[in-house]
């Protein structure tokens, strides 16, 4: 393949031949092996996270503690951890296993909703790792955004990465739930449905400008706006959401089921190296037959759709200070240099610019 990803058969090359590994048993199987840590998911959801000595390697580590998978500490390693795709992510496996969530409330009860003469309204939310707004909705629009953190926001069958210093929307109406995955200062702009525009009509990631952050933080203050100033903040506001560029990082999913079946195997080892014939032979179907899937439910490609789980699993590791070196290697790419050229194409910017975005002179504590 020519975007610098490893294939299949560089691994045993540089090696040496190694032999067959058991199958996994049924509870379990790896879904990611980072240098510390090996998560492993049930088939009912996330079990937990085994700490990995740096000198052994992943798979025999993994292999060797699967038998012990249902004999986990009460409490387990305190780590951030959070599935790559949340459409399958089901809190239903034993409660000992469980990385604690805290459920947040999903109304605004005592805060006061826009509406056509206050088409604009500002809250803000000192918001822990971990936290999950469940499934929801609201008759407004809504605006999520945190200069620090990540969040992931899933509705229907597409799921979205939100870094840090961008945002996403939300059109009035969306059944959507929210995953807090790093501490975060969120601020949440709740939009009147008579100001929003065709144009908004689908949820997105979206780049924050200068000057958006700027009004956001403007409307951040304990007293009540005078009316001109709060009008005209809301005005200049709306134009900048409609300005907002979107940005690649939403992840849709398929309902054919053996199209699904290929995506989540991608989802759950973005760095695998198998090719697109090899994923369809695993599932039982031609690539004629699931490129024509691709296409017509997706509406894209096998090869953009699984950028964009690279992207969206890239954005966290990125987020939480990894080396660069190291995320490359773990989502399947024979360099850094290969994986920053790949990033560059979707963001038109390198991975550390895109992530280290200047910020307003200070976040509210």
């Amino acid at each position: 393949m020519g975007d610098g990803r490893r294939q299949p058969g560089a691994e045993r090359e540089r090696d040496g031949a190694q032999p067959a590994q058991p199958s996994l048993p049924a509870t379990a199987r790896v879904i990611s092996h980072l240098h510390l840590n090996t998560l492993l998911r049930c088939d009912r959801g996330l079990c937990g996270v085994l700490s990995r000595p740096p000198g052994r390697s992943a798979l025999s580590f993994c292999y060797a503690n699967a038998a012990r998978l249902h004999s986990l500490p009460s409490t387990p390693r305190r780590r951030q951890v959070l599935p790559v795709h949340l459409h399958s992510f089901r809190p239903t496996c034993r409660k000992t296993a469980m990385p604690a969530q805290r459920l947040l409330p999903t109304d605004i009860e005592g805060r006061i909703p826009p509406s056509p003469a206050h088409p604009v309204r500002l809250y803000t939310r000192q918001m822990q790792a971990n936290s999950r707004f469940p499934r929801h909705t609201h008759a407004w629009a809504q605006v999520a955004y945190s200069h620090t953190g990540v969040l992931r926001v899933q509705a229907g069958d597409t799921a979205w990465v939100v870094p840090p210093s961008r945002a996403i929307w939300i059109p009035p109406g969306i059944v959507h739930e929210v995953w807090v995955v790093e501490a975060a200062f969120l601020r949440t702009l709740y939009i009147d449905p008579s100001v929003v525009t065709d144009a908004l009509a689908q949820c997105r990631v979206m780049e924050v400008s200068p000057l958006l952050r700027e009004l956001i933080a403007a409307m951040d203050v304990r007293r009540p706006l005078a009316p001109a100033r709060e009008q005209a903040l809301a005005t200049l506001i709306l134009d900048e959401l409609r300005r907002s560029a979107p940005l690649p990082l939403d992840l849709p999913m398929p309902a054919d089921k053996r199209l699904r079946a290929l995506c989540e195997r991608v989802m759950a080892d973005p760095g695998t190296p198998l090719t697109f014939d090899a994923l369809a032979r695993e599932v039982g179907a031609s690539t004629r037959t699931l490129a024509r899937r691709f296409r017509d439910e997706l509406g894209v490609n096998f090869s953009q759709w699984r950028q964009q789980a690279v992207l969206a699993s890239a954005i966290p590791l990125m987020s939480q200070g990894l080396p660069l070196s190291r995320i490359a290697q773990e989502l399947g790419y024979n360099s850094q240099s290969a994986f920053s050229a790949m990033f560059r194409r979707a963001f038109g910017q390198s991975p550390s610019a895109f992530l280290h975005r200047p910020g307003p002179e200070a976040e509210a504590a």
